[in-house]
């Protein structure tokens, strides 16, 4: 059982495996870090600890992020969407954000605009 307020779980709008996705951001510069998945407890555990605490769907267990690799996310703030199935995290990054070394998830992905 979760210790996220019941508050703030009545606001969420969870897929169908308890999850939100949560945009991870920047909070001085607005740039997009990372996108995780987190449930109620991952949200309570961010929520208290001001560390960014996903859930992974590969492994099924939570994580810290920078917990292994030193780069850690402070959290400057947490938002919920209008819709109540998004999150968006602000951080403070230490280091990358990406388990490639590259600072955000979205360095390397340009996908080219169709001309017109």
């Amino acid at each position: 059982m979760s210790g996220l307020d019941p508050t703030i779980a009545a606001r969420l709008r969870r897929d169908t495996q308890g999850l939100v996705p949560a945009v991870v951001q920047q909070h001085d510069s607005g740039e997009v870090l990372m996108v995780g998945w987190m449930d109620d407890e991952a949200l309570h555990r961010t929520l208290t600890t001001g560390r960014t605490t996903f859930w992974s769907r590969s492994r099924s267990e939570y994580w810290v992020k920078g917990e292994t690799s030193g780069h850690r996310q402070q959290v400057v703030e947490v938002r919920l969407d209008c819709d109540g199935d998004t999150l968006l995290v602000k951080v403070d990054q230490l280091g990358p954000a990406c388990h490639t070394g590259d600072r955000t998830c979205f360095d390397s992905a340009l996908l080219p605009l169709a001309d017109g």
